[in-house]
């Protein structure tokens, strides 16, 4: 909360949209409703649900909404603000989001590209806490689907950059995601795959991807799989993620190659999330098995 109110935007609409907690949440958001726009804490349908109450409360011409886990870093929304002005035709603008850990410390940096619609359709994935949007496209493709509850960000992107380009913010990142063991992309990594597939067969069947759906059909699968397969190795699966990496493989072996380091984790048998580890610590176990490191 702290990391909104903190801004040196001056015009800031903050709403706090709470799932009925009962950890003392309720207690941290009242301390701090003197500066909100506005609050609520009740049960929901799930995290969609949540975030479609706020959307259909604000009042902006920009709209973002940071989950609990999540924190802007120092000038985010204005630097947001700058870059629509530079992006008149921008549906909305993303950057490269830092990953912390549950001390606050910068262990990762996911880096992105300028991905349009169809880098989107192929499965290119934005983190959703550097994504700001303007309200005129979000108006025009509606708001997120309650029945997502993994890919919900990604399907809303698709559905925003069927209306209007992206613009990446190289180089300046604008927000900070948590990683850590309850987290949804770790705790429920093996999930993401079903959705992923979901999304795959709607994009063959919705008009408003046409044609590209049709020119980059193998693409989007070998994308599908390959995040199947990224997220199943994030779970410890590694043979089944090394299944969806293959059949990833049959459609676009140079899709695959990006995930060379997480497949050679996956054959080498290393358990658990990359998320959690320090960058490059796989390269490091390699050169201590081999007797070239110390420990």
């Amino acid at each position: 909360m702290l990391s909104v109110l903190n801004q040196d935007y001056p015009l800031v609409e903050y709403w706090v949209i709470d799932g009925g907690s009962t950890d003392g949440s309720v207690k941290i958001i009242d301390k701090y409703s003197k500066r909100l726009a506005g609050w609520m804490s009740e049960k929901d349908q799930g995290q969609a649900d949540g975030i479609n109450k706020g959307l259909a409360l604000v009042k902006g011409d920009i709209i973002a909404w940071l989950n609990s886990d999540d924190v802007y870093l120092p000038e985010a929304i204005s630097r947001a603000v700058e870059a629509f002005a530079h992006y008149p035709e921008a549906s909305f603008i993303y950057s490269d989001v830092d990953s912390i850990d549950a001390n606050d410390k910068i262990f990762h940096r996911m880096r992105y590209g300028s991905y349009g619609l169809a880098e989107l359709m192929q499965f290119n994935i934005i983190g959703q806490p550097a994504v700001f949007i303007r309200r005129q496209a979000l108006e025009k493709t509606g708001w997120l689907d309650p029945s997502y509850h993994y890919l919900l960000d990604h399907h809303l992107w698709l559905r925003l950059a069927a209306v209007g380009k992206p613009a990446y913010l190289k180089g300046v990142p604008l927000a900070q995601a948590r990683m850590h063991k309850d987290a949804k992309n770790v705790a429920a990594a093996a999930n993401f795959g079903s959705e992923a597939f979901r999304i795959a067969k709607w994009l063959g069947e919705d008009e408003r991807f046409y044609p590209l759906n049709s020119k980059l059909s193998k693409k989007i699968w070998a994308g599908a799989y390959r995040l199947n397969g990224y997220y199943l190795v994030e779970a410890g699966r590694n043979y089944e993620g090394l299944g969806m990496y293959s059949q990833s493989f049959k459609r676009s072996p140079v899709m695959v190659t990006r995930d060379w380091k997480r497949i050679l984790l996956a054959i080498t048998g290393k358990p658990g999330t990359m998320l959690l580890r320090k960058p490059f610590d796989w390269a490091r176990r390699l050169r201590y098995r081999k007797g070239t490191l110390k420990k």
